[in-house]
């Protein structure tokens, strides 16, 4: 047994960076975690780590030693979670990982309820916009949109998040609102800058069937859809936006929203383009493999499919 405390303390050490955060995730003090991996390394007959004041190295023997160990730690959790799936007490650190926003807008109101449903859980939130290694990090699930799906992971589709082109009513007074996308053109646009690869993120559109991007005046450009939004309402120009931001300060008449499809009717613009659908945003859960899928993911995912707003799931 305090051979394996010494394996959890030195691989956690790896994981986190550091002694002292590799204490803090397992729940002792830094010099018990220090404490046990030095008896680790007594036992073993050589040295794992280098430490100095401001890093830890692996030497050559750690570096080969964690990539032996680092995978039995991972099965020692997978057994935990199986045997608490026979108890049906789904317990321990939920590593929930993020895109900022929909963790910002959608997961950060829904957890505090789901943490009271399961009290023996403990949901951690990371928000992330860039590539998360579920490994490396530790991390169960993330939560991902379409154009951040990247291969190796399961990515099960939880949610199809309808987007809004808005814009202040000051920002439309001044320039006027666009008929149709390709108007766009003559406007200010707002755009997101992928923080994963650095790409601009193209504006989807469909008509009669058929999938375009209209070209676009790129005024400001933001990493991070809050900030965008906050140029938006300043009356910088035409922001995309997801239905989870944009739809309350629509109500409240700080936006208007764009290329709205009127029931029953194909409108048809003055210049004889027939109106278009804005492409939704579609939103996965990803994880490791179908082995991650243990009792703690299991009942949060059957929670996000019960909480996540109805229509998003048609």
């Amino acid at each position: 047994m305090e051979s394996l405390k010494g394996v959890e303390s030195f691989v956690r050490a790896v994981e986190e960076g550091s002694i002292a955060a590799a204490g803090r995730r397992l729940g002792i003090s830094a010099a018990a975690a220090s404490q046990n991996i030095a008896r680790l390394e007594e036992q073993l007959g050589t040295r794992l780590l280098i430490r100095t004041t401001r890093r830890l190295a692996l030497t050559e023997s750690g570096q080969r030693y964690f990539q032996r160990v680092q995978c039995i730690m991972q099965e020692l959790e997978l057994a935990q979670s199986d045997l608490d799936d026979l108890r049906g007490e789904p317990q321990g650190v939920l590593r929930i990982a993020s895109s900022a926003a929909f963790g910002r807008h959608v997961l950060a109101p829904l957890l505090p309820a789901f943490s009271r449903l399961y009290p023996r859980l403990m949901p951690e939130l990371v928000l992330a916009d860039h590539y998360v290694d579920h490994v490396a990090e530790d991390i169960d699930v993330s939560i991902r949109f379409a154009q951040q799906l990247e291969p190796g992971l399961v990515a099960r589709r939880i949610a199809r998040v309808p987007l809004r082109f808005c814009a202040s009513p000051d920002y439309l007074a001044r320039h006027g609102a666009p008929e149709t996308p390709e108007d766009m053109l003559a406007h200010q646009c707002l755009l997101f800058r992928s923080p994963m690869d650095g790409r601009l993120l193209g504006w989807g559109f469909v008509r009669d069937g058929v999938r375009f991007e209209p070209r676009v005046n790129p005024k400001m450009i933001c990493n991070d859809i809050d900030s965008l939004s906050r140029f938006a309402l300043d009356g910088a120009g035409i922001a995309r936006i997801g239905a989870f931001v944009a739809e309350p300060l629509v109500e409240s008449g700080h936006w208007r929203a764009l290329f709205e499809p009127v029931a029953g009717t194909r409108k048809q613009s003055d210049k004889g383009k027939m109106q278009a659908a804005i492409e939704p945003l579609d939103f996965y859960a990803c994880y490791q493999d179908r082995r991650a899928v243990n009792g703690k993911l299991r009942v949060f995912l059957d929670y996000l499919d019960a909480h996540l707003p109805a229509q998003w799931r048609s």
